[in-house]
């Protein structure tokens, strides 16, 4: 696998989650997350390998679209910076592979957390040493859960498996991305409040 500027899963530069695994298996069972959804990420990891690009084209064809959402690229002005969005772009892809295929352990727990930092006040534009603004707006976090999850769909759906197969691939997704941004909004939270 080439190296990813600033993917950083599994190391000492990842903060450690405030939440313990009690914690962090009791938030399993409020989205109804379970082994069999774990196997199914599997099977969808398999299906989006080869597609991550496409999916990316889409998704950032739809923040694109959109100058609010570019507004995060920015300099704050309407300067969108490529070179910022390019490297996002490349950790967005490697998201999509670590929902599917890492284990749901206390390195996926941490690199959570630290995906939540990154989007917040306390890391953005730290990664990738840019000047843009300051935070993502919270309610873009919990927005995204739709257009993430509704456009993954069609791409379950292109290597062949029975519609069934599709819906519990397309249901674990939904429910790993639920619970990615609950957990990404830790730092938005105010504290005792999570």
């Amino acid at each position: 696998m080439a190296e990813i500027a600033g993917y950083t899963y599994g190391t000492q530069e990842v903060s450690s989650s405030p939440l313990t695994m009690e914690d962090f298996e009791n938030l399993k069972k409020a989205v109804l997350f379970t082994a069999e959804d774990e196997q199914y990420l599997r099977m969808a990891g398999e299906v989006l390998a080869d597609q991550i690009e496409d999916v990316l084209d889409l998704w950032y064809g739809f923040v694109g679209s959109h100058p609010h959402l570019v507004y995060y690229f920015t300099d704050g002005k309407g300067n969108a910076n490529t070179e910022y969005l390019a490297a996002v772009r490349k950790r967005f892809g490697q998201w999509i592979l670590d929902t599917c295929n890492r284990p749901y352990d206390k390195a996926w727990l941490d690199y959570a957390y630290e995906i939540g930092l990154r989007h917040h006040r306390t890391k953005k534009n730290k990664t990738d040493n840019v000047e843009s603004v300051p935070n993502v707006s919270y309610r873009y976090m919990v927005a995204f859960i739709y257009p993430i999850t509704a456009t993954i769909k069609p791409f379950l759906a292109k290597k062949g498996h029975s519609p069934e197969e599709v819906e519990k691939m397309h249901q674990a997704w939904f429910k790993s991305v639920v619970m990615q941004v609950a957990l990404w909004s830790y730092p938005y939270i105010k504290e005792g409040d999570f």
